[in-house]
């Protein structure tokens, strides 16, 4: 009997995999589920229970989490990378690296096959499509739900006729969580006019008096948080969510253009990262120069839209994580913020690489660094092929 391997979720696409890979093209079933920090132990115990109560030969847990962040998410918090400006690609970076991890367990099994639950209206298909055929170019994909164009009531038909009982309730909200933000998906999203009700987010606003939080950076990594100390980022990351989200912070409504050509409107709740990238950013402005933080700007946007669009693999993007790791060097500091409901900002830094020291003068006041007449040589000189420009186009 021919494997597949099946990027199992527990829920209702992914449960008519099960049934549709087994009966009708008498596969061998090799659940994967890939937590990358969205999953708690009963979580995945009871998405275990499901899955070997539909019929799979085996269930694992690929942790990725630790993996995610190291290869991926330590990148964005280097880029700084908000996409449009706004969404900390919670779900698109999340995608990319179960789609790797789901590829190498195929390698590990030997399987035939590999499946997943996408339909034909989203940007995982590709993301998860691609990836395969870079690293499993072998092995032949199958997607069920995508490939017979079914709609949710007759995944649901041919789930019952197959005598599964399972919760076939829609829920009102989409949800996907996991280390880098919590994605929301609802009727409100649907459209381009609407914002998601309180009730939707994951976090209930439970904190009402402000207070204050210390990040510290190391290199550009988040090590600290007030007088704690981690080793691991991922640590701190959990830690400062569960500080922050209470507060209502990193609430917002990300409008991006899909892989396949369309636009399309989804909530997210990104506490620790909106606070994690703002700081860090707010702390690289005092301590990089204003090409540095140029460059880094232009290069973390396509960083950004790449990896959005599945394109992870691709060598630049090693290229570019090179030169994000470099900038990072002086990027060490304190930073704090102060946090309130459904706000924050940022109150300074400290760091002993500040370039804004006194020592070379106080902006808008006194200068010691040059006199007077030093700066009138230099503005004549700063501004001389735009005076000769004038000159010879207004003759």
């Amino acid at each position: 009997m021919k494997k597949v391997v099946l990027a199992f979720s527990g829920g209702l696409d992914t449960s008519y995999c099960v049934k549709y890979l087994a009966e009708t093209l008498n596969l061998e079933i090799h659940a994967a589920i890939v937590n990358t920090g969205g999953f708690n132990e009963a979580e995945l115990k009871e998405i275990e229970r499901r899955a070997y109560a539909l019929g799979v030969e085996s269930f694992v847990v690929l942790d990725e989490t630790d993996n995610y962040y190291e290869s991926c998410i330590k990148y964005l918090i280097f880029g700084n990378v908000l996409k449009n400006n706004t969404y900390p690609l919670s779900v698109s970076a999340e995608r990319v690296s179960q789609a790797v991890a789901i590829a190498g367990y195929c390698k590990q099994v030997g399987a035939d096959y590999v499946a997943h639950g996408s339909t034909g209206a989203g940007n995982d298909q590709v993301r998860f499509d691609m990836i395969f055929n870079i690293l499993i170019p072998g092995v032949q994909i199958l997607t069920p739900i995508r490939d017979n164009k079914l709609s949710r009531q007759e995944e649901i038909d041919y789930l019952k006729s197959n005598g599964v009982e399972m919760n076939f309730e829609k829920a009102k909200y989409s949800i996907n969580k996991g280390l880098w933000g919590t994605s929301v998906g609802g009727a409100e999203t649907l459209t381009s006019y609407g914002y998601l009700p309180e009730e939707a987010w994951p976090t209930q606003v439970t904190k009402q008096d402000p207070e204050e939080v210390t990040l510290t950076f190391v290199n550009g990594e988040l090590k600290g948080i007030n007088n704690e100390v981690f080793e691991n980022s991922v640590l701190a990351i959990q830690k400062l969510a569960e500080i922050a989200a209470p507060f209502g912070i990193g609430r917002d409504i990300h409008v991006g253009d899909t892989i396949i050509g369309i636009k399309g409107r989804v909530g997210f709740e990104a506490a620790a990262p909106i606070l994690i990238i703002k700081a860090h950013h707010a702390l690289e402005k005092h301590v990089l120069t204003k090409w540095q933080l140029y460059w880094k700007d232009q290069l973390a946007v396509w960083y950004g839209n790449l990896l959005h669009e599945g394109q992870f693999l691709d060598p630049v993007m090693r290229n570019i994580e090179k030169f994000l790791a470099d900038t990072q060097s002086t990027a060490t500091g304190k930073v704090t913020v102060f946090l309130a409901p459904y706000r924050y900002h940022v109150i300074g830094i400290s760091s002993e690489h500040d370039l804004m020291s006194a020592k070379f003068g106080s902006y808008g006041e006194m200068n010691n660094a040059w006199t007077g007449e030093d700066v009138k040589g230099f503005s004549k000189i700063f501004g001389n092929q735009t005076m000769i420009h004038h000159k010879v186009n207004s003759l």
